[in-house]
């Protein structure tokens, strides 16, 4: 096994993944940029490197910088988590040129799904089902017009370099297809340094639904079933859960086998996800995400399969331990994304610093959390504070477990979508699992009213429990104090052998 993995990423991906090693007893080399010197990651992994300055480009993106680290700190593989450098083929090849392992799939696999188009012609031509529409770049108006006319309105026109929710517009006549043509194209080429797009027929209220694979270096593919996602503000995932609330055992295997043939027309390997929209009985390829999911903890509690470990073992070599037989699904688990966020005025984001912290805990509760009480959400990266997770026999224990974690879920200091949550949580459609990608924008009213009565409520709590819990007498003074200090010791011991900065 790898004797010393360095992780290219921060926040609770980092601690995720360093949690893995530990099991697997393996070092761990932490990066950090001069926003996320204190961050948790920075004291629980063995050895810790300063990359430069807050914004992403000067860090976390700078992959020479990080692979110099990497030969200096003498590791054998990097894990890249999400995001960042995750999906970056030469990357990819990079580390491959110094003998380090990439902790993720083949560069040609990277690259083929880093290519919209090119992803939808290989998965049609592998019979995996594809949305109507054209699989070649759009190279003028009159020709989108012309397919829109075969395919039908709406339409969407898509950035093939696009990722995030980015560079995705939708048009209903012809009238608004120029336009969003000529917008996307411009964004498409600010955002990713490319301006080809494609169309598609716009599905409108459709499932999204994806499919969790595990692929090894011995052709062996298995798939972990299926995660609905379909909560959505402006494309970027807010609440899943596992499994979907239509699945049935017929729909899971149909999507799994195209998912495992996704998988296979490519040689995929490593953990990877095949994301699916459902629409009126049919199912049709979105994308490939060759990397772990921020959602992956849900698949990991219905299984039983721990995807980070599996991910890290199948990059070193070792066989898939696991049939397709051998998976089985126990449960349903929900995860909400806690962001610092301000849900009650367009989600905008609410950096700071959080003054005091007290995670859920309980009965089939689970966190994936990077910080703690005084840690800063700097603003220069996703305002993600924790993966709130809870689990039960069913999806209604999984509901009423998620309504009491968030009730005792304290994140004071900063604005967070713990209200926003909590009015879904609660949300007839939601209860009854009627779920779209347009879930969201079909119940802002009611949604935004119920957030609001939390966000006052939590304001109340907040000074109740300063008062009650966080009250400044000697003794929480010295307890807070004593626990600072060892925080403190933690994330500073040695610092000239465990963080040492750049230039020493």
């Amino acid at each position: 096994m790898f004797k010393k993995i360095l992780i290219a990423n921060r926040g609770e991906i980092a601690v995720r993944i360093i949690r893995a090693c530990k099991e697997l007893d393996i070092k761990t080399v932490a990066v950090y940029s001069e926003a996320d010197e204190h961050s948790l990651y920075t004291a629980l992994a063995d050895e810790c490197y300063s990359i430069g300055e807050a914004p992403a480009s000067k860090s976390y993106l700078n992959y020479e910088k990080i692979l110099k680290i990497a030969e200096k700190a003498g590791v054998d593989a990097i894990h890249p988590g999400y995001g960042f450098l995750s999906e970056n083929s030469k990357f990819a090849e990079e580390c491959d040129n110094r003998n380090i392992e990439f902790i993720g799939p083949p560069i040609r696999a990277i690259e083929l799904m880093g290519s919209k188009i090119n992803a939808k012609k290989t998965m049609k031509k592998a019979g995996v089902p594809v949305l109507p529409g054209r699989e070649e770049p759009i190279e003028d108006e009159q020709e989108a017009i012309k397919i829109a006319k075969e395919i039908g309105y709406p339409v969407i026109i898509k950035a093939s370099a696009g990722g995030g929710g980015i560079g995705m517009s939708v048009a209903n006549d012809e009238s608004e297809l120029v336009d969003t043509i000529q917008s996307t194209k411009s964004i498409a080429q600010s955002a990713f340094g490319d301006s080809t797009i494609f169309i598609e027929k716009y599905l409108e209220k459709p499932r999204h639904i994806e499919i969790q694979i595990l692929a090894d270096k011995h052709g062996n593919v298995i798939h972990l079933g299926d995660r609905e996602c379909s909560i959505q503000r402006r494309h970027q995932k807010v609440i899943e859960e596992a499994p979907s609330p239509i699945m049935t055992p017929e729909l899971r295997e149909k999507m799994g086998e195209a998912a495992k043939i996704a998988a296979k027309c490519i040689d995929y390997y490593s953990a990877g996800t095949v994301e699916f929209l459902y629409n009126a009985g049919e199912f049709y390829f979105l994308e490939m995400n060759t990397r772990v999911q921020v959602e992956h903890p849900i698949t990991e509690i219905i299984t039983g399969v721990d995807i980070v470990k599996e991910q890290i073992k199948i990059a070193y070599g070792n066989k898939l331990p696991y049939e397709q037989k051998d998976i089985t699904f126990n449960g349903h688990a929900i995860e909400c994304r806690i962001n610092a966020e301000d849900s009650v005025n367009d989600f905008i984001p609410s950096p700071g610093k959080i003054k005091h912290y007290r995670s859920p805990g309980g009965p089939g509760v689970r966190l994936d959390s990077g910080v703690y009480g005084g840690a800063e959400i700097p603003p220069y990266y996703d305002s993600m504070v924790a993966k709130l997770i809870t689990f039960g026999k069913n999806r209604e224990e999984a509901i009423v477990r998620m309504r009491r974690a968030l009730s005792e879920y304290m994140v004071f200091g900063i604005i967070s979508n713990i209200p926003f949550h909590k009015s879904v949580l609660e949300e007839q459609d939601f209860l009854d699992g009627n779920l779209s990608t347009h879930y969201i924008v079909e119940h802002e009213k009611v949604l935004h009213d119920k957030t609001l009565d939390y966000a006052v409520e939590i304001a109340y709590e907040e000074k109740r429990f300063i008062e009650k819990v966080f009250r400044d007498d000697k003794k929480t003074v010295a307890l807070v104090g004593g626990l600072s200090a060892y925080i403190t010791t933690l994330k500073n011991k040695d610092k000239k052998q465990y963080c040492p900065k750049e230039n020493e």
